[in-house]
């Protein structure tokens, strides 16, 4: 079944609207969605290592959109709406100490929380919970999710064929540590944050 899915990726990457597809992904993640645009991120710069940084660009500018439905989300609709989001994802301690956390770091929090495995919809809705500033708030996005996706594109860019034939070779690993991290993310910022 994985290897079907795989195939299944790799060949949805391939299609015209793949960009469409992976664009509407970023967006959402960044303010509501679980899954990370890397799900199609990854397929779709191995398909087509020629538009690598086409991809990433697309990527970081819809992960920056959604951020700001995030951070709005946070800002005007945090007890109904963004509650609601920190409740189902059972991330509301950690919720609070993030929302201290920005009066001394918001800037540091938006650029290192932004490359980590932590949803990043939880920085932006937690953003415009703590009402910081918007204007620093989106030039960080654009770096910190730049500089993910760009870098992602790259290696995938420089390195393709070897990272496909590893991933074709251990699908299953690299699937499991794919969850891990992407669980592990969710964990932390539960309880480390």
């Amino acid at each position: 079944m994985l290897r079907r899915l795989y195939d299944w990726m790799i060949r949805l990457a391939g299609h015209p609207k793949a960009i469409v597809a992976m664009g509407a992904v970023a967006f959402a993640e960044s303010s509501f969605f679980p899954v990370p645009p890397d799900v199609m991120l990854v397929p779709m710069v191995l398909a087509n290592r020629h538009k690598a940084f086409r991809i990433a660009l697309v990527c970081t500018v819809c992960s920056v959109l959604g951020g700001l439905l995030g951070y709005a989300i946070g800002y005007y609709f945090f007890e109904t709406i963004g509650n609601w989001l920190v409740n189902t994802y059972g991330l509301q301690q950690g919720l609070e100490r993030f929302r201290a956390g920005f009066a001394e770091w918001g800037t540091w929090i938006i650029l290192i929380k932004g490359l980590t495995p932590i949803p990043y919809k939880l920085v932006t809705i937690a953003s415009g919970a703590a009402h910081f500033d918007l204007f620093t708030f989106v030039w960080a996005s654009i770096v910190t999710r730049g500089i993910r996706f760009f870098v992602v594109a790259a290696l995938l860019w420089k390195f393709g064929e070897p990272i496909r034939s590893f991933i074709e070779e251990r699908l299953t690993l690299v699937t499991w540590l794919f969850l891990v991290a992407l669980i592990g993310g969710f964990v932390a910022f539960r309880y480390l944050f």
